[in-house]
């Protein structure tokens, strides 16, 4: 067995004193079912590496302990052992005591699976994040202008949402309708010819 990591140790010294048995045991039983794991600390809590990635990982808290599995959206669980995200961080709920915790036949089915996706480097998908920039309206005005010149308005409708809004809050930003007009002026034949508002600060 790979020797245990002292910060683990202390984690575990400096945990409430319900948790140190469960921490111990989970930390026990991973280590007796996949012998070749390796510990350590990630987040500020202990986890164990197999095959040089990820595994499970374990947190103690106030009134609770968790227990979880990295790649867990992945394991096969038919029977609905699993509370994934349904009530505190991990797979298992909330854990105040040892009992709280599936057998040791269960766990070992759950770190089997979990081990072979390590040993085969099988990754878990993260989801695209979705873009959080802010939308800005067209103006009637900037409306009305793209529409005289159809080539600028074909461009503006391909163009990105940031290219979209660099136009808009140029446009807007102006002081008077003087140089609103100017900046609109110059806006059309640069859309027309398919430019971004910043395009002479693009890379050559």
């Amino acid at each position: 067995m790979t020797a245990n990591d002292s910060r683990i140790d202390a984690y575990i010294e400096n945990a409430p004193s319900f948790a140190q048995p469960i921490l111990n045991y989970i930390r026990q039983t991973v280590h007796e079912l996949c012998p070749q794991s390796q510990e350590t600390i990630k987040w500020g809590m202990p986890h164990f590496i197999y095959k040089g990635e990820l595994m499970c990982g374990m947190a103690a808290f106030k009134k609770h302990c968790a227990f979880g599995f990295w790649k867990a959206v992945l394991l096969q669980d038919p029977e609905g052992k699993m509370e994934m995200g349904k009530s505190a961080m991990g797979d298992w709920g909330k854990i105040t005591t040892i009992s709280d915790l599936p057998s040791k036949e269960v766990l070992a089915s759950f770190i089997q699976q979990a081990m072979i996706l390590n040993e085969q480097g099988i990754k878990v998908h993260k989801k695209p994040t979705p873009s959080k920039e802010k939308s800005f309206d067209t103006p009637d005005y900037f409306i009305k202008a793209l529409e005289s010149e159809p080539l600028s308005m074909e461009n503006f409708q391909r163009f990105s949402l940031s290219h979209k809004n660099e136009y808009i809050q140029w446009l807007e930003e102006a002081k008077t309708e003087e140089t609103r007009s100017r900046r609109m002026a110059q806006a059309i034949e640069w859309i027309a010819q398919g430019k971004s508002r910043n395009w002479k600060y693009g890379r050559k």
